[in-house]
């Protein structure tokens, strides 16, 4: 998405200081100076304020975040920039809660975030080889009495209910 190699989230900032500037940098990556709507491409466009276009064919309005990974949010682009670069950037992913404390956004705005970034860039689905073809079920369980029910005799020492000391795991996958 961005032209540059940047080593920090301070050269994200320093290069897309405000909305202004990361809006004219998409629109150039998006349309190199000709605007075309997303939903005629033959139809002629006419510039409204606050970088809004218009199609004449359809008479909808649409913005350089229409059909995008950015569209129908209110998030700042500056904060979409920064999480692009910290989920491309961090060898093992970002947890949601992470990037919400990165960006100062809720978790849930968080996760929002990362599933459309991973979507974008495929990065859920990288290796397909490993993948398998149907739909595969895995369960597992643990199995055994609790032991406050259990006769006097048969009771382990140090265990509560939920304790694993004296219960059998057994797991079972259907394909």
């Amino acid at each position: 998405m961005i032209n540059k190699d940047f080593n920090s989230i301070l050269d994200v900032i320093n290069t897309f200081p405000n909305e202004e500037a990361c809006i004219l940098h998409l629109e150039e990556l998006r349309w190199n100076g000709h605007v075309v709507s997303p939903f005629d491409d033959n139809s002629k466009v006419y510039k409204c304020a606050n970088y809004k276009y218009r199609c004449k064919e359809t008479k909808k309005y649409f913005n350089v975040k229409t059909s995008t990974l950015f569209d129908n949010t209110k998030v700042k682009f500056q904060k979409w920039f920064i999480a692009i670069w910290l989920v491309t950037s961090h060898k093992k992913g970002i947890s949601s809660l992470q990037l919400s404390k990165d960006i100062n956004v809720t978790q849930k705005t968080a996760w929002f975030m990362l599933q459309r970034i991973r979507a974008c860039f495929n990065i859920e689905n990288n290796n397909n080889d490993n993948m398998l073809d149907n739909t595969v079920e895995i369960d597992e369980i643990y199995v055994g009495s609790k032991n406050k029910n259990r006769h006097t005799n048969k009771k382990i020492p140090h265990s509560q209910d939920r304790s694993t000391k004296d219960k059998i795991a057994v797991v079972r996958a259907n394909m």
